[in-house]
């Protein structure tokens, strides 16, 4: 077909489209629906696969946390974590000295505090009184000044070092390195400032925490012997899963957990958590591919009820050109053409559309950048495909009127 027969199916194709412009925007806008959904669908599935990458990363290489107390289930299924007060640092050593596949671990104990600096007072604030290597295990860092050493835990000195929210709300934009903190009325003196870390996976603010060694914590803040948590680093991440049982194992024999009896603690594996996480986000993205397959099957029913009506309404314009010598496939090509510039125009602004808001969306919930760009020619060859399924029948149908007919009526 020459460039002049094409321009020329342009121009019948752009005149018949305007005079049903209603009806075209209505189709463009079920093409233009479904593009958009796809592709903020597959930009934001892929942000949160690289946020959840990211968030195992943060919480430490080969992680298992013991924690104290056991998961029951009350009311409609609803899991609660009771607290027990019975595993100590003891527990912690037996775990390093029994098991060859620890790598280092490190026992943690929390609890909130009022914190005040000056005039300044804040409720509420969590305190961990952790080991000199828990910003080894865990994969957090102080950034400024130092972390604690093993001679402050030895020696129960009293010092802090803070997250980077408590620096804002205490300090502000005052040097927090050196100056003396309250502690439930004990005073500490600041040591260092964390690395900013963001949220955990249970969207508990990290950087909203004070850390102080860990015999200081259990001697002075709460006369205690128990910890909350032990944090265990593996070897090899093949190993987890038998270390995870040897660790139970261990712990109900130093515990007296009989047969029968529930573990009063409990040993999570931070990928398993992860992993319900990622199934989650499985199901989000599965149900927005489909609402979006939904909105390329209502957009095709539109573009099908157009082209159909269009085809009715320009049967006289048919069995002209036919009577002058076009062909069925001249015909056929230039409905084909006009249901294509229906769904390219939907397709075109979805893309625009929602690569836009999908980069806004991923600012405002400060989740990684992911530009997918699979799922923008996924969506936009399945805006094109929508388009030319939706107008073969009605350029079929188009091509069984018989010029003589057509003029007769």
């Amino acid at each position: 077909m020459d460039l002049r027969r094409i321009l020329l199916n342009l121009k019948i194709a752009r005149r018949s489209l305007v005079q049903f412009k209603w009806r075209t925007s209505l189709a463009v806008l079920g093409v233009f629906f479904g593009t958009f959904s796809l592709i903020i669908v597959s930009n934001l599935s892929g942000s949160l696969a690289v946020k959840t990458e990211q968030e195992i990363d943060s919480l430490g290489t080969n992680l298992l946390i013991v924690r104290s107390g056991i998961v029951r289930r009350v009311g409609a299924g609803t899991p609660l974590m009771s607290q027990a007060t019975n595993l100590t640092p003891e527990d912690a050593r037996a775990i390093k000295d029994s098991i060859p596949s620890v790598a280092a671990l490190s026992a943690a104990g929390y609890k909130t505090f009022p914190v005040r600096y000056g005039n300044v007072s804040l409720k509420g604030i969590l305190v961990g009184g952790v080991e000199p290597n828990f910003q080894d295990i865990r994969n957090f860092h102080a950034r400024e000044g130092s972390f604690i050493s093993e001679q402050d835990n030895l020696d129960r000195n009293k010092v802090a070092v803070l997250g980077r929210t408590v620096v804002e709300k205490l300090f502000g934009d005052e040097d927090p390195i050196g100056k003396y903190i309250l502690i439930w009325r004990v005073p500490f003196q600041v040591i260092g400032i964390m690395e900013e870390k963001g949220s955990d996976v249970s969207g508990a603010d990290q950087d909203n925490q004070i850390f102080i060694p860990l015999q200081t914590f259990l001697k002075t803040l709460v006369n205690k012997t128990n910890v909350s948590n032990i944090f265990v680093q593996i070897t090899r991440d093949d190993l987890i899963p038998a270390t995870k049982t040897d660790m139970e194992a261990l712990l109900r024999k130093r515990h007296k957990i009989g047969p029968g009896q529930n573990d009063d603690f409990a040993v999570i594996d931070m990928k398993d958590v992860m992993a319900l996480k990622t199934q989650a986000m499985d199901l989000i993205t599965v149900l927005g591919r489909i609402a979006a397959a939904v909105s390329f099957i209502i957009g095709g029913l539109g573009i099908l009820s157009i082209m159909i009506l269009i085809v009715n309404e320009r049967k006289l314009e048919i069995g002209i050109r036919r009577a002058v010598g076009s062909r069925k496939r001249d015909i056929i090509l230039q409905f084909l053409i006009e249901s294509s510039i229906i769904s390219l125009a939907g397709g075109t602004i979805g893309v625009f559309s929602g690569a836009l808001l999908s980069v806004v969306l991923l600012r405002v919930l400060k989740y990684p950048f992911s530009l997918s760009l699979a799922g923008l020619a996924i969506a936009f060859g399945a805006s094109v495909l929508v388009g030319i399924l939706a107008g073969i029948y009605p350029s079929k149908k188009a091509t069984q009127f018989e010029p003589v007919d057509i003029i007769r009526t």
